[in-house]
């Protein structure tokens, strides 16, 4: 007991003061984006989206989600910054049938930012990357959001437009 402070004592069990116990991450989407707040998951597992850069691949089909541990029956989901794992539907023949890390760069479900504000893209798209984070492309096509240029510094340079 002596890191522990007794403050009193009732029906025989000591009353503690302790400290706090260091909080354990929250399950589910693993802490892995640091400084990313919470935002609304708009692609789930098995949702296609548009491949936004210029590697040849057309659209990108989602089959995980990087840092998520799951809760049963609820599907993974991924939103605008999340690193996915992805394949190509429709595009080059040396990409299709691999498995490759891509990133979400625009969602069509509304997200609320800290500001109050309400956003969201008109499609579905993401960028094909390598485990690090840096693009196997060179440009990308349309805005990107804030939340991803935040995360991704590779990706942000190659935008042209960070909304």
């Amino acid at each position: 007991m002596h890191d522990r402070l007794v403050i009193g004592m009732k029906h025989g069990f000591h009353l503690l003061n302790m400290a706090a116990p260091k909080k354990m991450s929250k399950r589910g989407r693993g802490g892995s984006a640091g400084n990313k707040f919470r935002m609304s998951l708009g692609l789930p597992v098995a949702a296609t989206v548009n491949c936004a850069d210029n590697t040849g691949a057309k659209n990108l089909y989602i089959i995980s989600v990087k840092g998520i541990k799951g809760r049963l029956n609820r599907l993974p989901s991924a939103c605008v910054g999340d690193m996915v794992m992805a394949t190509v539907k429709k595009g080059k023949p040396d990409l299709r049938k691999k498995v490759l890390p891509a990133v979400i760069v625009r969602q069509r479900k509304p997200w609320r930012r800290k500001d109050g504000v309400y956003m969201y893209f008109e499609d579905n798209a993401g960028v094909i990357v390598n485990p690090k984070g840096e693009m196997k492309g060179s440009a990308i096509t349309g805005p990107i959001g804030k939340e991803c240029a935040d995360l991704w510094p590779r990706i942000a340079s190659a935008a042209n437009a960070i909304v």
